[in-house]
């Protein structure tokens, strides 16, 4: 193909640009840039520049710690209180929901044939008595044999045993509360007939009550009977109390730990089977504060960060993590001074120097770099001629 005079133009206009590039020079109103260099001279330089990163210095705290448990609210006891004897209820003296104390007749049983067996048991008594004593005057004139006379006492001490054994069965008669507590279901009602052993009602032991929670394996050790704890009740209510038992068996399936909290309630606030959270105070521990941003992978898949050591040489510590308030990890495995990547810790690897820069410093350089980029003024001023 026969080139024309304007391709050969072309290729000569060409050149010369590609032959501008490559030398690197700016020309700025009319003038050449002594300081700009080549773009094989600026890559050259990047490759050498060592690679920068933010870091912050971090120092351990004292971080409080609570355990947090979900549970519920169960009385203290629930007692059934028996009959000792049967027969029919005749009255019932208290209601559902009343609060009674030790002591207190709760129902009465009709006496039925009780009260004939008192005054015939009373009556044997008299009869065995005054055998006793004639037969102990007769001894002593010697009319009567020491055998006859012990007989009869033994006949006086049986007619006194039976004597107060039927005073018993006629207390029995009346049902009165064992244990201060508030009268439930199940309970008897007026002409029940209960035998020996039925309930004539139920009291619920309100105060104390108890906080019931599961704690898991791994920290069940940290808690120890007489602890304080804050019980936040679902409708509303929050209690101070302290732990009071900790099983020492774990639960097959969820393997837990139950754990009991005693709760004042002489207020009577406190019901039983209330949904609530235990809040337990556990000694504090020793932890470094980090933001999640900063946590990275290893190859081996640990969980950790990269920090930077006197000699700026980066390497990987890996942390347990302890728990996570909100935007901050509380974490260990770290020690005093350790300056660890927050901005770049991606992108190089253990063993890599680097050249760190507070936070302070990476604002400066930021600026400096957005004032570089600035466009220069147009007009007369960007051309260096004066009008």
């Amino acid at each position: 193909m026969k080139l024309r005079g304007s391709h050969l133009v072309s290729l000569a206009i060409l050149a010369a640009v590609g032959g501008w590039m490559a030398t690197g020079e700016l020309i700025l109103g009319g003038q050449a840039d002594p300081d700009a260099k080549t773009i094989v001279e600026r890559e050259a330089e990047r490759e050498t520049q060592v690679f920068r990163v933010r870091v912050q210095e971090l120092q351990p705290s004292q971080r409080p710690r609570l355990l947090s448990i979900r549970g519920r609210t169960q009385a203290n006891a629930m007692v059934s209180v028996r009959a000792e004897t049967g027969g029919t209820i005749l009255t019932r003296e208290v209601e559902k929901g009343q609060r009674v104390e030790p002591g207190q007749l709760l129902c009465t049983i009709d006496e039925g044939v009780r009260g004939t067996n008192l005054a015939q048991a009373e009556a044997l008594l008299e009869q065995a008595k005054a055998d006793y004593e004639a037969n102990q005057n007769l001894a002593k004139k010697g009319f009567t044999t020491q055998s006859r006379l012990r007989s009869l006492k033994a006949a006086y001490d049986s007619a006194k045993a039976s004597v107060a054994s039927a005073k018993q069965d006629m207390k029995r008669t009346e049902i009165r509360a064992t244990v201060a507590g508030q009268v439930q279901e199940p309970f008897a009602e007026p002409g029940d007939n209960l035998s020996p052993g039925g309930v004539c009602l139920t009291l619920m032991d309100t105060d104390p009550m108890l906080f019931s929670g599961q704690v898991p394996e791994r920290e069940v050790s940290n808690v120890q009977p007489g602890m304080s704890s804050l019980i936040k009740l679902v409708s509303g209510e929050e209690v101070t109390g302290k732990v009071r038992y900790i099983s020492p068996i774990a639960d097959a399936n969820t393997r837990t730990f139950t754990v009991e909290i005693e709760l004042p309630n002489s207020n009577m606030v406190v019901r039983d089977g209330i949904t609530a959270t235990a809040a337990i105070s556990l000694p504090s521990v020793t932890a470094y504060r980090v933001d999640p941003s900063w946590v990275t992978l290893a190859d081996n898949g640990e969980v950790g960060v990269r920090v930077v050591d006197a000699s700026k040489k980066v390497s990987f510590v890996p942390l347990t993590i302890l728990a996570q308030d909100q935007d901050v990890l509380w974490v260990t495995g770290l020690t005093p001074g350790s300056r660890v990547i927050t901005l770049g810790q991606n992108f190089v690897a253990g063993g890599q120097f680097v050249e760190p820069v507070s936070p302070e410093q990476m604002q400066q350089i930021i600026k400096a770099r957005e004032n570089e980029e600035t466009p220069a003024p147009q007009g007369d001023d960007a051309t260096g001629v004066s009008s």
